[in-house]
């Protein structure tokens, strides 16, 4: 069965809208990095428009800087499922699902290969209540914004979920990668 990882940015006051980081070299070569163990992508609608085209047009025309061409390469090269009632078009390996994340990821799940990462808060809460996520590896800026998208909302999460810390990296930047596993 292959692991389920949830990932996601967040600044220290609890908010993840990506638009307001900026990573540095060191933090997209981490991202590139644990990317070499994921073999299918599993996107919501706003994520995913957040990172498709801008990824694939810098992978395509290499207009990054050497860290965001290796990332976006990376990225572009993993298959991808993003969920979506209402998206008409995606990039090359990328399909579509309409409905019920749930379910789709715990098929895809029992299919053999890598592990499959997820990059979407609005379905966290239906997935973690699925028990579909295995670990979770959160990237905490050293930022406070106030406003925004919460990783969840008060009421969410139906019961309470254990965790273990199995690694923590600080980057120069003062970026905090945590690495937990499902208990």
């Amino acid at each position: 069965m292959r692991t389920v990882t949830f990932g996601m940015n967040i600044s220290l006051d609890g908010y993840c809208d990506h638009t307001i980081f900026n990573p540095d070299m060191e933090l997209h070569d981490y991202f590139t990095e644990m990317m070499e163990d994921v073999d299918l992508l599993f996107f919501g609608r706003v994520m995913y428009q957040l990172m498709f085209p801008y990824w694939a047009d810098v992978a395509k025309n290499q207009s990054g800087t050497a860290d965001e061409n290796r990332f976006a390469e990376r990225l572009t090269s993993i298959d991808k499922v993003v969920v979506s009632r209402s998206l008409e078009d995606v990039q090359e390996n990328t399909r579509i699902v309409r409905s019920n994340p749930a379910e789709e990821l715990r098929k895809l799940k029992q299919q053999p290969g890598k592990k499959i990462s997820v990059d979407s808060v609005s379905m966290l809460p239906e997935l973690i209540a699925a028990g579909l996520i295995d670990e979770f590896r959160l990237v905490v800026y050293p930022l406070m914004v106030g406003t925004g998208r919460r990783l969840l909302d008060t009421g969410n999460l139906h019961e309470k979920l254990n965790l273990k810390l199995v690694d923590t990296r600080v980057f120069k930047s003062g970026y905090v990668a945590h690495h937990y596993l499902k208990q």
